[in-house]
């Protein structure tokens, strides 16, 4: 194979941009929109339930909301880059039929042609089911981490320390485990 000095194809680049970590500007937009819904969510318990005055601790809020926003939402494009090629391979027999099916009536198609439909389509699926299956992982797990650090782990800490902790403690645990390559 031949390769030219520094110029990429068209259809490299797309192929280098489907397995890349990067995510599409629609992506980061859903994920970071996602992150700050659910980064939001702990301050209705500390305001309810802990009882947070809200207008006396919106910089805290303020605060740990974005830094947990960030984390939440790096733990979901990890997440996704990591679910994407798994979730590939196991729809790949079942995309290829479907394609297949709806491509066997054109009888002018090539069959590279054919194939990159499959591909494109193999890759589309993937990144979706990737996307939500990272939101709802994500979103449980940190969830989940915030009530038990709030309830079990902080309890005994002033309300405001049980916050920030309890918050930015699952954000981390969930941006930490989003590394991991399994």
């Amino acid at each position: 194979m031949v390769v030219s000095k520094g110029k990429l194809t068209k259809e490299e680049e797309l192929l280098l941009q489907d397995f890349s970590r990067n995510v599409s500007k629609k992506s980061s937009i859903i994920f970071y929109f996602n992150a700050l819904i659910v980064s939001a969510i702990p301050i209705w318990l500390f305001w309810r339930i802990h009882m947070m005055d809200p207008l006396s601790s919106a910089a805290i809020f303020a605060l740990v909301t974005g830094i947990a926003t960030y984390l939440v939402a790096f733990a979901y494009m990890n997440t996704k880059f990591v679910l994407k090629h798994k979730v590939a391979q196991k729809v790949e027999d079942a995309v290829t039929r479907e394609v297949m099916r709806k491509l066997n009536d054109d009888k002018k198609m090539a069959k590279k042609e054919k194939e990159e439909r499959v591909l494109w389509k193999k890759n589309e699926v993937a990144e979706a089911e990737a996307t939500t299956f990272s939101l709802f992982y994500n979103n449980a797990l940190f969830l989940m981490l915030v009530v038990v650090g709030s309830f079990l782990v902080f309890k005994s800490l002033a309300p405001a320390y049980n916050y920030v902790f309890s918050t930015l403690g699952a954000a981390g645990i969930i941006a930490l485990f989003s590394t991991s390559s399994q």
